[in-house]
């Protein structure tokens, strides 16, 4: 594992001598425009590992995506090696559809402190509710990046990351989502306490969003990238091209949906994806990731 090499892979050519504020900022932008956020292993009849080297070798090496415990974990290790305090925390995601957030934990993101501050660092989430910077942990205030309004709400030790949602003018609404989601102004987004995790507490977790039949992750195939200006993303076979912001805090959306002989093109041309092993496409679950 090369430092130099995962630099080359997001197209980083900043310094990294200092441990600051800004360099961590630069690294993290350049992480998220050109490693997407998928899942297409578990459509390929491949497994996902949590092992430092296996993420590497499969993000680094082969150009691929991944999910939070591989874009985090890969992080964890790029911010541990430029100097940054590094602790790895575990949250909670927030369903919508249920208006609750679950058991277990089931997302990984990280905690860095630095200069007397707390930052959450999260390269993991993906689609629309993806941080573009890192974000100081304070309560209660708004920390307004590209993609809208983030802020953590405090109770009790636990923390609550929403997100405040723009107006969206949809090019075709007929393949849009649900108006009852539409009509959102304000979108949890996970739950967390501060309390350090081990890589080996997720390896259930790992193991879960994988293979039970009412996984997010296994009831539909995602692919999302962040770009300069905004989002793109495949789910199953639906393309949704985002630009945050492109009038009076009104977010652009187009949608297709692309036919089979489109997918493999798609993935190469919008994401940089190339699979080494046959996917098979599929959207079956209700939930909304928008």
């Amino acid at each position: 594992m090369d430092i130099k090499e995962y630099f080359a892979r997001i197209s980083y050519r900043g310094s990294h001598n200092k441990p600051d504020l800004a360099t961590m900022s630069d690294i993290f932008l350049h992480h998220i425009q050109a490693v997407p956020f998928e899942n297409l292993s578990i459509h390929c009849g491949e497994s996902i590992e949590l092992d430092l080297e296996a993420t590497y070798n499969k993000i680094v090496r082969k150009k691929r995506g991944g999910w939070c415990m591989e874009n985090n974990y890969l992080l964890s290790w790029v911010l541990k090696t430029l100097g940054y305090n590094v602790t790895l925390l575990g949250s909670k995601v927030y369903v919508p559809e249920l208006d609750a957030y679950p058991d277990e934990i089931d997302h990984l993101l990280l905690q860095v402190e630095l200069d007397g501050k707390s930052y959450i660092v999260d390269g993991g989430f993906g689609m629309a509710y993806q941080l573009w910077q890192p974000m100081e942990l304070i309560s209660g205030t708004d920390q307004p990046q590209t993609p809208g309004v983030f802020r953590f709400q405090e109770e009790n030790g636990t923390w609550y990351l929403e997100k405040v949602k723009r107006k969206q003018w949809v090019l075709n609404p007929s393949t849009s989502t649900s108006q009852n989601v539409e009509n959102e102004v304000c979108r949890r987004v996970y739950l967390f306490t501060l309390q350090p995790r081990d890589i080996e507490e997720f390896r259930g977790c790992n193991a879960h969003l994988q293979t039970a039949p009412d996984s997010l992750f296994v009831t539909k195939s995602i692919c999302s990238l962040q770009t300069v200006d905004g989002i793109r993303a495949l789910v199953g076979w639906k393309l949704t091209e985002i630009k945050y912001n492109y009038r009076d805090n009104m977010d652009l959306v187009e949608i297709r949906i692309l036919a089979d002989e489109e997918i493999e093109k798609t993935l190469k041309e919008k994401f940089n994806i190339t699979l080494d092993k046959k996917f098979v496409p599929i959207n079956t679950s209700r939930l909304s990731l928008f």
